[in-house]
């Protein structure tokens, strides 16, 4: 077994990515992808979001399927190629906005959103930067809004495994957040956070 990355991926390795299959997972027919979306839209519940955001949309499938529960949804991804294919997929609905947006070291400056989601980002990173993130992610959460993580937990070489990215997150907001619900599902988990003190279930 190779050695975890000892740095965050960087564009590059993405790019690379896109450049030998524009849907690197299989977003578009993958039966496990299939099943984690109908898990993370079902841990949101009924509840629509005012102001949401996305890190690392990819292609926009999931996007697509969230719009709807949203009034404005901002979608970043770090790959021209994956905005692109997420414009075309998204172009009907006129609540999405995409933006080409490296996170931790970019981040929408100055914005508050109800729900951020981080699917499948995490464990590209190093906890340092998982770190970085969850500072941004504390600033930027409305009161009484909602993060959800979903994470990959079968063996995976990078930076973290899915189970240490939601780990490390979820203890370095511990002191603004609090799990309100967590999921373990066949080789994914969900985490949805609230602020602490929220009565939202």
């Amino acid at each position: 077994m190779t050695a975890s990355p000892s740095r965050s991926r960087d564009a590059g390795y993405f790019a690379a990515l896109y450049d030998a299959n524009p849907d690197p997972w299989n977003f578009e027919g993958s039966a496990y992808e299939l099943r984690k979306y109908r898990a993370t839209l079902s841990a949101l519940g009924g509840q629509q979001f005012n102001r949401a955001l996305e890190v690392g949309c990819s292609i926009g499938v999931l996007t697509s399927l969230l719009a709807p529960r949203c009034v404005s949804l901002f979608a970043v991804d770090i790959v021209e190629s994956a905005l692109a294919a997420a414009r075309v997929r998204c172009a009907a609905m006129a609540q999405v906005e995409f933006a080409l947006l490296r996170v931790p070291e970019e981040w929408p400056a100055g914005q508050v959103f109800d729900l951020i989601l981080l699917s499948e980002v995490l464990y590209f990173l190093t906890p340092a930067d998982i770190g970085r993130v969850a500072a941004h992610v504390t600033n930027a959460l409305a009161p009484g809004g909602s993060v959800v993580l979903v994470n990959y937990t079968e063996q995976i070489d990078e930076p973290c495994s899915g189970d240490q990215a939601a780990d490390v997150f979820i203890a370095a907001t511990q002191a603004q957040l609090r799990v309100g619900l967590h999921e373990r599902h066949q080789a994914f988990r969900i985490d949805r956070l609230q602020p602490c003190g929220s009565t939202r279930d």
